[in-house]
Parts: C-alpha cells; structure tokens; sequence
C-alpha cells in the first residue's frame, strides 16, 4: 500500500547533483531542514523576518497540510490578506469533499494570525460561509478566508515561536515514555470556547487499540480504491530530485521500517478533532486551526505528532459511493455521541527520532 510504505532509515546521506548544484537528502543525525530550493522558506524563516503582512503569509506556508498539497494562495493589501483555496491542487477520490483541502487552510490561517502580534498586528477575521462539495472539471481559486489587519502591540507566544520546528514525525514514538497529564490538560482546552469544534482525547491502550484497528482497516480499503490511488498517486515524491523540483508532495523517500499499525500504536496520545457538521466549510477551517494549534503546542513541549486521519477519509468515501456508513457509526461509539461527527485524528508521544521539514513551494508561487 503506498500510502502506507516505510522504507528504512539506514542514515546515510544520499546526494544528489543536477545543474552544477548539489543537494543532501535526508539522513539521522542531519538537521531538521533540508538543503536546496525546496526548504529555502523554512531557512529564512529568521534570517528574513519581514514587517508587513507579508511575514504573516511566511508564517501560514509553513503549515500542516494533507500530503504536503499546499493548497492555498494569499491576495495581499496593506491592511487586508485574503486566503484562497487552489483547488486545481485537490487529491481527487481521495478527498472527493475538498474537506482535506479546507482543513489544510486551516492550519494555514491558524499559523498566519498566530504571526499577526510579533508582527505588531492584531487581527479582524471572516470565513466564508458554504458547504463543503466536489470541485468541478475546471476548477478556479475560492475565497476562504479574510483577515483585516490592524495595528497592535508586539508580542510572541510559544506557538509562534514553535511555528519553524513544527514538522510531522512519521517514525515510531517511544513507547516506553508517556504524555504526562499537564501536557494532556492543556492540549484538552486547546478548541478554547468554539461550541462547534470539539477535541476527544484518548490514553488508555484499550481505547489506543480500538482507534488503530479502526484506522488500519479504514486506510486498507481506503486504498485499495484505484481512483483514490489515481488521486494521491501525483503527490508522491520518491527522489530528492523530485522533491526539488515541485517543492511539494509526500516524500518517501527513507523512514522507519515499521508497519504502519507499530508506528500507531508507539503513540501514547490519539486524539480526535470533530466538529458539529463535517461537511460545512467554516467549522472544517476552525477543526485545521485547533489542529496547527495542537501539533505547535506539542512541538513547544517536545512531543511527536503525525495525522493519522484513514478514518474519516473512508466516511467520505462511503458518502460519495452511496456505501452504508460503517465507520461513521464506529468513531461514534469512540466519541459517545453520534451528534459530533469527526473530521480528523492523529496521535502523540516522545520522538525516536526529529521530524524532518517537508519542502515548500516559493512565496511567489501562492501570492495572486
């Protein structure tokens, strides 16, 4: 299953030589970015700290996003930034609803008001009502989001300052480490007073069973689905090569060598983001800034997170096949109540081994 190939960590460097340049590809022991075009947003991220809004659209490009998609453009104006969905960017049957999509943005706007105050900004932010639906054969940006922008006092936070460290740890966690309660209090309240974005949290290995035999099954017929594979197939990069070149896409290049229910259950924390109405596009954007929020928190505090979200693909993909919602039933009885319906889970605990940044593509690429 490709999705779900690890292949092994041997931690050598790999290079690779094109055009007079020479690039490292990823290996233990190697710091957290890459070097080469494809990391160069996450490299300047100090170095160039910009005044303006500007900064604040650095800040949401380096982001959580589904497969590394980058969906997101940004029209800018001296007190105003708009964010828009590229659907051109969609994963196809994989994400038949764009709710991955709208989720990343999410993320994206969470990182980009989380920016605002060291930036001397304080924020006036507006989502744009609609339901989440198929893209059509010729799909245009959509407009999201619009933050006005407004001068404030300077100041920073944990989460901003978490904000270039953040990245998705995709190797096995320590099992012998728990979280410890503080952390899990804090990250509890993380959806703050939102009545319509709910976080269920989960530690006993009962309930952490449960959740992976869940989630592997989804992801195995998940995928087993061509048009799925069709859709996720282009966002692949094998190659340092490839990944230089698009500066976008789920890499694959080396990880850990564990079955992808080992690696589920080295963590000692699953959570599960659900909101009142999954397909609704406004609380889809607020569940990816609770999760930014989460996954930053965890960063600060030196934890591993990595989506693992099979779950509620597959509810999609029984949506759209008309299939008996099986899976939407079983999360329901994880949640205790069918009335809150999730669009996202992941799991924590204390890294093996750091996260590596995932490349990104140039500011000019998504200003309009």
């Amino acid at each position: 299953m490709r999705r779900r190939t690890f292949l092994k960590a041997s931690g050598a460097i790999t290079i690779w030589a094109a055009g007079g340049q020479v690039w490292r590809a990823f290996g233990q022991g190697l710091p957290e970015v890459g070097e080469g075009p494809a990391f160069e947003l996450w490299r300047t991220w100090r170095r160039d700290s910009r005044e303006g809004p500007l900064a604040l659209v650095h800040a949401a490009i380096l982001s959580a996003n589904a497969f590394n998609t980058q969906p997101w453009l940004f029209r800018i104006g001296d007190s105003k930034i708009e964010l828009y969905a590229d659907i051109s960017r969609n994963l196809g049957a994989f994400d038949p609803y764009l709710r991955e999509m709208f989720f990343s943005l999410g993320c994206a706007l969470e990182n980009l008001c989380l920016a605002a105050p060291p930036n001397g900004f304080k924020v006036s932010l507006s989502l744009i009502p609609g339901e989440l639906v198929a893209p059509t054969s010729n799909p245009k940006p959509e407009l999201a989001a619009r933050v006005e922008l407004f001068k404030g006092p300077r100041m920073s936070s944990e989460l901003f300052d978490a904000i270039p460290h953040r990245h998705t740890n995709r190797n096995a966690f320590d099992v012998a480490r728990t979280v410890s309660p503080k952390f899990i209090d804090i990250l509890a309240n993380i959806a703050g007073k939102d009545e319509d974005v709910r976080l269920f949290l989960y530690t006993a290995e009962a309930e952490r069973k449960a959740i992976t035999e869940i989630i592997w099954e989804a992801s195995t017929r998940l995928f087993s689905d061509p048009n799925v594979q069709r859709g996720t197939n282009p966002w692949y990069r094998a190659t340092i090569e490839q990944l230089q070149r698009f500066r976008d896409g789920a890499y694959v290049g080396d990880s850990d060598l564990k079955s992808y229910v080992d690696q589920m259950m080295s963590g000692r924390l699953f959570g599960l983001i659900a909101v009142r109405e999954r397909y609704d596009r406004p609380q889809t954007i607020r569940a990816g800034r609770v999760w930014q929020r989460a996954h930053l928190l965890a960063t600060a505090h030196g934890l591993a997170a990595r989506p693992a979200n099979g779950a509620v693909e597959i509810i999609d993909h029984e949506r759209q096949l008309n299939l008996e919602p099986q899976t939407a039933a079983k999360l329901a009885r994880l949640t205790s109540d069918a009335s809150w319906q999730p669009t996202f889970m992941f799991y924590m605990g204390h890294p093996t081994i750091p996260a590596r940044a995932s490349a990104r593509r140039s500011m000019k690429d998504v200003l309009l």
